[in-house]
């Protein structure tokens, strides 16, 4: 019998907007939904892709973190691996209904391996055994959970229950508390958070729960995101620059510490003593910072505070976890914090509230960039406190880019420079170190002095990364041990910080948890995918849309995509929106699908346009529709699979652009032959040159390559430099490819040695284009040709015909509102790039000689 021959038989897909059955096996990590189900009853649909589609059991209470708990799990039938992103109202007369959301979702393996097919395998057999043991890692579920089948009752019931384990929590758990308020989202007038989180706390009768003083608070820490939001649910206080801080107050002695307990009660004195004066038995959770004379957090000035003590250092304390024989974190935010503010309000300095706002988190977003903070922090006003966890009901939004980075090693000085040059940084991937630039400034004599102090112990031979990192210093490696905090410019597409500047040692974070801040978007922005659908439709060159409240859903290949915010300005100064960028892929899609198609695809998202932060994102996500094609990938820096997203279709790349991808970065590669490109790049990166020196070293290099008789096509690579592209037809492997592409910008860097450079690091060639030619591995990508360039005027990158190459040509020449019609009098310029390619082993041979 077909798996879903029941699911099937209970559903009339004419009716339901439920996806029709069918299986899907597919590679990667397996994947599991809980849906919260508003039918006759509410419950919750606890799903576990095996075997190809999702085994299900109906949940009545909800699963629960807390072991104490017996969950009843009613067994029901197999829904398809598709149903795994569905969201919707089943219609009445129809088979559940009511409306259906997804509660919770993520990945999972076997107990005691987390290889799928081993794990898959064992996970069936225990299954018949009637005793299902598994590891979740979702937003809301984590660590060990059981299913065992019950003996006695009736025959589909099983009981679901939560291993004890360092994800497990001891008091009440309530599914229905943990419904998402998390992400932000646009809301009608509603009571201000004060009212609606003191109402809820009633209603519910929540209270401080009875307990000894809790020791050793791991904090709970919050998620980044793009941009500031409105929401009357929500609170949003500073966030300030200074030192995560513990404090526990017990019978006048104060245990002040780090978030990875490290003691701060003889470094920060006058705090610890302060809070000694508490006529309390209290645990609190703030920030040390020091503040300068226009009151802005001064991290150095922290950092050096007991050699440089300040008499505005100051605790700001925004939450209260514990108070006088209660705890407190089952208690909404909101109602801590009135209780801390009656705490507080006798306190003198160094201790001080941390105030917040209700609702307006714009305005407030602008008060910060304004007065230089470091940004603010989003709070759902009814949020609990959960040690240790990072949730999306506590957000930071940062006014400019920051990230911590371990440090793995040091270049020699130059110059007057003293100690050291600039710092090699890298972040964790998993397990595994991950190279992510150089700082070269933001030192004075007295840090880079106890910089030197500090590294010059901890000095090895062996390089920390395990790739080879390719630096044009002699760099002296260190143990991965010390943790900076850095401001920079952007994150490049290679996953480096530009222009990153040292901010100062962070002493209260541990190496190990260092990784790269990947921001969530809003709730607002965050893609609602319709409900997929079986059979893909022939491609229209003018989608159908209509006009469902703030979102435009487009017909395309079959499918219901929608476009929600359409409205939204993705360039300010030009008024050009989210739905003019969609149009514009879409009018493109004929020339632009064929250097997407079967190409993975590092997705840069901008969500809120180019004037906020981009973020990269490898994965496919849990969001992506079924109807999505998704390519499982071994990532060869942490040996992990992603699931990298494919653009094969209209649909699809509507999708990305919802997603907020202004730009597209495939792979040179496609899935047939990830290990042989289609072309061979040569990206021309400027540094403080003009553009018409960029054309001068674009022309030297087609002279060389004329010279070969090897073919070259150019493009604007939409920004500030220029791609030159060879076509080599799939067969050759990458390491031939890059040696080739090496040799080429050897012999143009010596036809123009002044304004040409082989140096990666820019700080090397201000006034020099880089011949990039490390484009050429596995994995790199590059912006497509005819995409969209996050930056002012909505620029593209534009093929070029050679005789255009010439003084004067720059890339604002080619735009979203140009290009459509130049490619329809010229066609596509790029086509051949994608034909027969060249002999590289013939132009080794030769080029070696």
């Amino acid at each position: 019998m077909n798996p879903l021959e029941e699911y099937n038989q209970k559903r009339h897909f004419d009716q339901t907007p439920e996806p029709e059955g069918k299986e899907a096996r597919r590679k990667g990590a397996l994947r599991f939904v809980v849906h919260r189900h508003q039918a006759s009853r509410l419950h919750y649909d606890f799903r576990l892709e095996l075997e190809g589609v999702l085994k299900s059991w109906a949940v009545p209470k909800g699963p629960s973190l807390n072991p104490a708990d017996k969950r009843l799990a009613v067994e029901v039938e197999d829904h398809p691996y598709s149903y795994r992103t569905f969201e919707g109202d089943i219609p009445e007369g129809n088979y559940g209904a009511g409306h259906v959301e997804i509660w919770d979702q993520g990945t999972f393996h076997a107990v005691g391996t987390a290889n799928r097919a081993k794990g898959e395998q064992q996970m069936l057999q225990e299954l018949k055994a009637g005793g299902l043991h598994f590891v979740l890692e979702g937003k809301k579920l984590q660590g060990e959970f059981t299913l065992v089948k019950m003996k006695g009752r009736q025959k589909d019931a099983w009981l679901l229950l939560k291993k004890d384990d360092a994800h497990a929590v001891h008091e009440p758990y309530d599914a229905e508390d943990f419904t998402d308020t998390a992400a932000p989202q646009k809301a009608p007038a509603q009571p201000t958070a004060k009212k609606s989180a003191s109402a809820a706390a009633e209603k519910k009768g929540v209270k401080g729960k009875p307990a000894a003083l809790p020791k050793h608070i791991s904090p709970m820490t919050a998620k980044l995101t793009n941009g500031p939001f409105d929401d009357p649910d929500w609170l949003f206080e500073v966030k300030w620059d200074g030192y995560r801080a513990v404090a526990e107050v017990e019978n006048g002695q104060v245990q002040l510490y780090s978030r990875n307990g490290k003691s701060f009660n003889a470094k920060y004195r006058p705090v610890a003593e302060a809070l000694a004066q508490l006529p309390h038995q209290a645990v609190f959770d703030g920030e040390l910072v020091v503040l300068d004379k226009k009151n802005r957090a001064d991290f150095q000035a922290l950092q050096n505070y007991q050699n440089t003590p300040s008499e505005h250092l100051y605790y700001y304390i925004f939450d209260l976890l514990y108070l006088n024989g209660e705890d407190l974190r089952a208690l909404p935010l909101l109602e801590r914090k009135e209780k801390l503010a009656q705490v507080l309000s006798k306190a003198k300095d160094p201790l001080r509230y941390s105030d917040h706002r209700v609702g307006n988190g714009t305005k407030f977003f602008k008060e910060a960039q304004k007065n230089q903070w470091e940004g603010i922090m989003a709070k759902a006003a009814q949020s609990r406190y959960y040690d240790g966890k990072r949730s999306q009901e506590w957000l930071k939004i940062k006014t400019h880019l920051r990230q911590e980075a371990v440090i793995a090693g040091f270049t020699e000085p130059q110059g007057s420079r003293q100690h050291l040059g600039a710092l090699v940084l890298g972040v964790y991937e998993g397990k595994e170190l991950k190279y992510v630039g150089q700082a070269g400034s933001g030192f004075n004599k007295k840090s880079l002095q106890e910089l030197i102090e500090k590294l010059e112990p901890l000095v090895q031979e062996k390089s920390p990364f395990n790739q080879k990192v390719a630096l044009n210093r002699n760099v002296t490696w260190v143990k991965p041990e010390l943790v900076c905090e850095l401001s920079f410019a952007e994150w490049t597409t290679d996953g480096q910080m530009r222009q990153a500047i040292f901010k100062g040692l962070r002493v209260d974070k541990k190496a190990q948890e260092v990784v790269h801040e990947q921001a969530v978007p809003p709730q607002e922005d965050q893609q609602r995918e319709a409900p997929s659908r079986s059979g893909a439709g022939k491609a229209k060159t003018a989608p159908k849309q209509k006009k469902e409240k703030d979102t435009t859903v487009l017909e395309l290949n079959g499918q219901q995509v929608p476009v929600t915010h359409p409205d939204k300005l993705y360039w300010p100064e030009e008024g050009i929106t989210k739905l003019e960028l969609v149009q514009y892929y879409q009018t493109m899609a004929e020339v632009i699908l064929p250097y997407l198609k079967d190409r993975p695809e590092s997705l840069l998202r901008f969500p809120n346009g180019i004037t906020r932060p981009g973020f990269f994102q490898k994965d496919a996500g849990d969001h992506a529709p079924a109807w999505v094609q998704v390519a499982s990938i071994k990532a060869e820096s942490t040996g992990k699979d992603v699931d990298y997203l494919v653009c094969q279709d209209q649909a699809t790349l509507a999708y990305l652009n919802n997603l907020g991808c202004i730009q597209l970065n495939p792979w040179n590669s496609r899935l047939p032959h990830l290990d042989k490109p289609d072309y061979l790049v040569l990206d021309l990166d400027p540094g403080e040159n003009t553009y018409d020196q960029v054309v001068e070293v674009a022309l030297a290099a087609k002279q060389v390559l004329d010279a070969l008789e090897m073919p070259v096509y150019a493009k604007t690579s939409g920004a500030t430099g220029m791609h030159l592209y060879v076509p080599l037809g799939a067969k050759w492997p990458f390491e031939q490819v890059k040696e080739l592409a090496l040799l080429l910008a050897q012999q143009v860097q010596a036809k123009l040695p002044t304004l040409t450079s082989l140096e990666r690091s820019p700080k090397e060639r201000r006034n020099q284009v880089y011949l990039d030619y490390l484009q050429n591995a596995i994995a790199q990508t590059i912006a497509a040709p005819y995409c969209v360039r996050p930056r002012p005027g909505a620029t593209v990158s534009t093929p070029l015909k050679w005789e255009e190459v010439t003084t004067g040509l720059h890339p604002s020449q080619f735009t979203i509102k140009n290009v459509p019609q130049r490619v329809q009098q010229l066609g596509d310029l790029f086509k051949p790039v994608l034909g027969k390619g060249i002999d590289v082993a013939a132009y080794l041979k030769k080029l070696k000689k």
